[in-house]
């Protein structure tokens, strides 16, 4: 088949666009999977004068992934639903034709005060899904919202927009929720926190299968394709205290590497796969088919632009940063391998060509904190910043996937963020299944250097901590760490004020139970205009 027009197009602009990449086997893959996903899109290009011609009746009930929205500005928010009445099928249960949803968007829960309504179609080139980017919003607003289609109707969600006179922000912490290992039952006990908004800052699936004491299983093996990358997401989207929370509030998110693969870095993969593009194309396009991100998030090929910054007036401002997509590999891997090691005195980790942000997101990051005018700023990332190696008999030991594989690129972001002068620096992660609270110091390699931000890492909605003679040997030479605990699941609450950030470090019993009560295993406290935290009473 002689290749169309537009595709011509797609892959000149792409090899426009890797012209400069620094490795030819890189440019080499993402023009493969870029070609394999422009393929895709002239395959499904026949549905898309394939409107319904008759009213639709769906094999069941259509919503049955709920409804969620995010990316909230003062004027717009995203609102997102995919049909889906067979979930666990590769087409969800859905014919291949586009079909129209009707959405309203409402100043009441009753929806009498309809104050937006319009229609978009859902196509199977994404899934049926939808994003809705409801525009000419009041800023500071609760609204609600749902979804209509096939004369079925979707469940209520409830959604605000950002407020630029703000004086509080509530927001929750989240990341690590694999479904096998727990219930979601910290997501039943964060729905009643009165939140603004939710921060979910990555492994939101998981592509592996493992964990002790399972609770549940994955519906298939490890997912490679776009077909088994969305029966993984709406798996997990099925879950009803998942659904919760996507429903009470908004979410801002970023992703880390199980969305894709364990201990990816940029274009390599954990066990070198050759074709790894392809499949984090495909992992970019589910990933997208299944949050409420806007539509200039759309992936092409294995590229997405997941980092953005969103403001709350003089308030705050959210720096969310993607640390996967641009990172270079790992140093010191295992042998033939890729992806992390654990590893005692690895000279590699010193190279200062090792990048976890890359140049243009480093630069955007630093412009965005030299223009901000916000009380606080929010770094959103993926994982843990402050130092963290553990002394052993033979030297240290370091986890190499995490800043402390990275030593040089961490001490460009400290010193950006004492250099930068942005107000009240808030460093928050996930990733490593624990609580952490820490100092941030404008050079960790000089124990008396300023202390230029204050961390707050959450630990797991439900994967599995690290041993406690790990942690506490972690603790013993670190003294910026305040708090280190991966005894339990759970997630942090924080509240941004004029004076003070309170940060609550919320915890279940057991995700393996899912009644499991709540509480709160520490509190602390920044206060505006002088960095560092201090412990308070919980």
């Amino acid at each position: 088949m002689k290749p169309s027009a537009s595709l011509l197009h797609l892959v000149q602009s792409i090899e426009r666009e890797t012209n400069g990449w620094p490795r030819p086997m890189a440019r080499r893959r993402f023009l493969q999977a870029a070609l394999a996903l422009a393929g895709t899109q002239i395959v499904g290009a026949s549905h898309k004068a394939q409107a319904q011609a008759q009213p639709l009746r769906f094999v069941g009930y259509p919503f049955t992934l709920g409804v969620a929205s995010g990316a909230p500005r003062p004027d717009s928010v995203v609102l997102w639903t995919r049909l889906a009445p067979a979930p666990l099928l590769e087409d969800g249960g859905m014919p291949p034709e586009r079909v129209i949803i009707n959405w309203e968007l409402a100043e009441d829960e009753k929806f009498a005060r309809i104050v937006q309504q319009g229609r978009i179609h859902a196509a199977p080139e994404l899934a049926h899904s939808v994003h809705a980017e409801v525009t000419g919003l009041r800023p500071g607003r609760w609204y609600w919202y749902r979804f209509i289609a096939g004369g079925e109707m979707s469940p209520a969600g409830r959604t605000r927009t950002a407020d630029v006179q703000a004086d509080r922000l509530r927001f929750a912490v989240a990341s690590c929720q694999q479904y096998e290992q727990g219930y979601f039952s910290a997501y039943r006990h964060m729905s009643k926190e009165d939140l603004d908004l939710v921060a979910f800052l990555g492994d939101y699936i998981y592509e592996s299968n493992w964990g002790s004491n399972l609770v549940r299983r994955h519906a298939t093996g490890e997912p490679e394709t776009l077909a088994q990358y969305r029966i993984r997401h709406a798996q997990y989207k099925t879950d009803a205290d998942l659904q919760a929370m996507h429903h009470a509030a908004p979410w801002i998110v970023t992703w880390d590497d199980h969305e894709v693969d364990n201990d990816y870095a940029g274009d390599q993969s954990e066990y070198l796969d050759p074709r790894f593009l392809l499949r984090r194309a495909a992992a970019y396009q589910a990933y997208y088919e299944h949050m409420p991100v806007p539509r200039s998030a759309l992936p092409r090929g294995p590229h997405m632009r997941i980092y953005d910054r969103y403001s709350f007036g003089s308030l705050a401002q959210f720096h969310v940063l993607d640390d996967r997509q641009y990172r270079t590999p790992q140093a010191c891997p295992r042998m033939g391998m890729g992806g992390a090691s654990v590893t005692e005195n690895c000279a590699g980790r010193m190279d200062p060509k090792l990048d976890m942000l890359g140049a243009a997101q480093e630069q955007w990051l630093a412009d965005g904190l030299k223009d901000s005018r916000a009380l606080w700023n929010v770094l959103a990332q993926q994982t843990l910043l402050a130092p963290f190696g553990r002394q052993t008999a033979h030297g240290t030991t370091h986890w190499t996937d995490g800043w402390d594989g990275y030593p040089a690129a961490r001490t460009r972001l400290t010193r950006l963020l004492g250099d930068s002068r942005a107000s009240n620096p808030l460093v928050i992660g996930g990733d490593v299944h624990c609580h952490h609270a820490a100092n941030i110091l404008y050079d960790f390699d000089k124990p008396t250097s300023r202390i230029v931000a204050s961390e707050f890492v959450s630990t797991s909605i439900t994967s599995e901590g690290d041993p406690i003679e790990m942690i506490e040997a972690g603790k013993t030479n670190n003294p910026h760490m305040l708090l280190s605990d991966a005894r339990r699941r759970g997630y942090i609450m924080m509240e941004l004020g004029r004076q003070r950030a309170r940060v609550d470090m919320r915890v279940i019993d057991s995700e393996k139970v899912k009644e499991s009560r709540a509480s709160t295993l520490a509190a602390f406290e920044v206060e505006a205009g002088k960095p560092g935290a201090r412990q308070i009473q919980a």
